[in-house]
């Protein structure tokens, strides 16, 4: 195995664009580095996923692939609520947060992106790493849903931190956005 490969399998990400490919294996010559991207596909030994984007296998982050995509990007909304059992409604689907909106399938998956303006998509609060990619808490994907989505029925939000949601208010910049959510603190308190 070649430098350049063994550059890629090291790496702890699963997806990689074709420029995090340049920048890991330090290649400057853009047709080099596709022809060697090229050849390591039709060897087996990287998976394309989509144009400019390839995974190590099969075995590689459906939300890393997701996020990579349309970026810059974020995994929120259902995804996560759903996870932090704030949603009971199960989805296959992945929903990123994104500069646009796109519903597509790839690589067997559903994807469904939702735009965001810029500087609510681009405010670091309530955004974690996960390593690879980024994912909304379930405080900031309440709070992208409530504003997406003006009148959105959530099943549980006993275990919603109320402060770093208000904490976090002031990126969405409308009005009354705030009396909205208090309703939504006041309704599952009164449970």
């Amino acid at each position: 195995m070649d430098n350049f490969l063994a550059k890629i399998l090291r790496s702890q990400q699963t997806v990689f664009t074709r420029k995090e490919i340049a920048l890991l294996t330090g290649e400057k010559n853009a047709i080099s580095l596709k022809n060697k991207i090229a050849y390591y596909v039709k060897t087996g030994n990287l998976l394309r996923l989509r144009r400019g984007i390839f995974a190590k296998n099969k075995d590689y982050d459906e939300k890393e692939f997701a996020a990579k995509i349309f970026s810059p990007a974020y995994i929120g909304f259902e995804t996560v609520l759903n996870s932090e059992g704030v949603n009971f409604q199960y989805y296959e689907t992945i929903f990123v947060a994104s500069y646009l909106s796109r519903d597509l399938s790839a690589m067997g998956n559903k994807i469904v992106y939702r735009k965001l303006k810029n500087e609510i998509l681009m405010n670091p609060k309530g955004i974690v790493n996960k390593g690879n990619y980024f994912q909304a808490t379930k405080e900031r994907a309440f709070l992208d849903m409530a504003y997406l989505f003006r009148n959105y029925y959530f099943d549980n939000l006993h275990g919603i931190n109320w402060d770093a949601c208000f904490e976090m208010i002031d990126i969405y910049k409308q009005k009354n956005f705030e009396a909205r959510i208090k309703q939504y603190k006041a309704y599952e308190d009164a449970k």
